[in-house]
C-alpha cells in the first residue's frame, strides 16, 4: 500500500474511532489498553457495549497496523520526494 493510500485509510479509520471516543468518553488508545488488560469485562453482559467494543478494538488494531506501515515507509523515503504536490491553477 502506498503512503498516500495509508494516510487516506488511517483518516477514514480515525473518523470511525472518533465516534466511539465521543460515545464512551475516552480515547481509543486508553480503551484498547484497558480492553486488552481485561479491565472492561464487566461490560460483557451488555449487548450494545460488547458489540461496540469488539468493533472498536478491530478498527483500532487496523489503524495501528496502517500507522506502523506508514511509519516504516516514511522513514525509508525522502519526504520531499513523497509529497504529492499538485500545481495550483
Amino acid at each position: 500500500m502506498e503512503i498516500h493510500e495509508l494516510v487516506i485509510e488511517m483518516k477514514l479509520l480515525e473518523r470511525r474511532l472518533t465516534l466511539y471516543e465521543e460515545k464512551y468518553g475516552i480515547l481509543s488508545e486508553d480503551f484498547y489498553a484497558a480492553f486488552m488488560a481485561g479491565k472492561l469485562a464487566r461490560y460483557d453482559d451488555y449487548d450494545e457495549s460488547r458489540a461496540d467494543f469488539s468493533r472498536w478494538k478491530g478498527i483500532y488494531e487496523t489503524w495501528a497496523r496502517r500507522k506502523e506501515a506508514y511509519t516504516k515507509q516514511i522513514q525509508q523515503r525522502d519526504l520531499s520526494e513523497t509529497l504529492r504536490v499538485q500545481p495550483a491553477y
